[in-house]
């Protein structure tokens, strides 16, 4: 079905050196990383990026299975884009595919290509950074990195908390959301046939019932951390505490040298 297979905030318990990395040091080196992808702007940088974060899985010890299911529910979204960046980029070039006003040229072509492999390089450093950190560890580490911040009033544990919770839930709400788009198949419903504005409106008894339940799961989580007496971040002690080790300085060192590579100008990389 549609939503099968998602692996965006899903965690993998695997023993490997990348899991064992300080969640502080895995946050910002994914923030590094989506930041270099929107500025790269030549094939061998994404080229460069990619061998890196290839190098990271394999670090990881996790299989290109698990990886990739997280693209296959953008592969419609991916295949849109692409098609939109080639028929309707900007002007001029050189024609490949004329369909009466409508002209395919090969720099969009090109520009197609690129900003599809920008989407994917983001797609896979989200989802490994969410296959390698545990929902604990991941509120532990933002609250960290948040805690500078409380001196000006910002909520660091609230943020750090809801933030974990919205990811924790992707995958429960999508599998949710693939049951009621069955029952409502099996009541006769149809979600891809008929022109643009009948789908929309067959949406319709899928998110409701959708909308209802996950307001249903947020009371009944709330209710269940005030019996458990939850009163936020003040005071509240943990069992282990994060400790920044040698390996998160030099894994974030060869991270930022990595970007810093592929930030080359597309001149430099012809020099190589």
């Amino acid at each position: 079905m549609l939503f099968r297979g998602l692996a965006l905030g899903q965690y993998l318990p695997v023993d490997s050196v990348v899991h064992r990395l300080d969640p502080r040091t895995k946050i910002l080196a994914t923030l590094l990383v989506l930041i270099v992808v929107f500025a790269i702007h030549a094939f061998a940088g994404l080229a460069f990026l990619t061998a890196v974060l290839a190098a990271i899985v394999l670090a990881a010890r996790i299989g290109p299975a698990d990886l990739l299911r997280g693209i296959r529910p953008l592969l419609g979204l991916l295949v849109f884009a692409f098609v939109l960046q080639v028929f309707f980029g900007e002007g001029g070039g050189h024609p490949l595919v004329r369909w009466g006003p409508i002209v395919a040229t090969r720099e969009n072509l090109v520009q197609g290509a690129f900003y599809s492999w920008r989407l994917i390089l983001l797609v896979i450093a989200t989802t490994l950074m969410t296959l390698t950190t545990s929902p604990m560890e991941f509120t532990d580490g933002l609250e960290r990195l948040l805690r500078p911040l409380q001196r000006a009033g910002v909520p660091a544990h609230d943020l750090a908390m809801m933030m974990t919770i919205a990811l924790r839930f992707i995958p429960t709400l999508l599998e949710e959301a693939e049951k009621i788009m069955k029952a409502q198949m099996a009541r006769g419903a149809e979600f891809s046939r008929g022109s643009l504005p009948r789908r929309a409106r067959a949406l319709i008894p899928l998110l409701v019932p959708l909308f209802v339940s996950a307001f249903r799961r947020a009371d009944a989580l709330a209710l269940a951390m005030e019996a458990r007496c939850y009163r936020g971040g003040e005071h509240r002690t943990r069992m282990h505490e994060l400790r920044l080790r040698m390996c998160d300085y030099v894994a974030f060192v060869l991270i930022a040298a990595a970007a810093a590579l592929a930030l080359l100008p597309p001149s430099m990389w012809r020099l190589y």
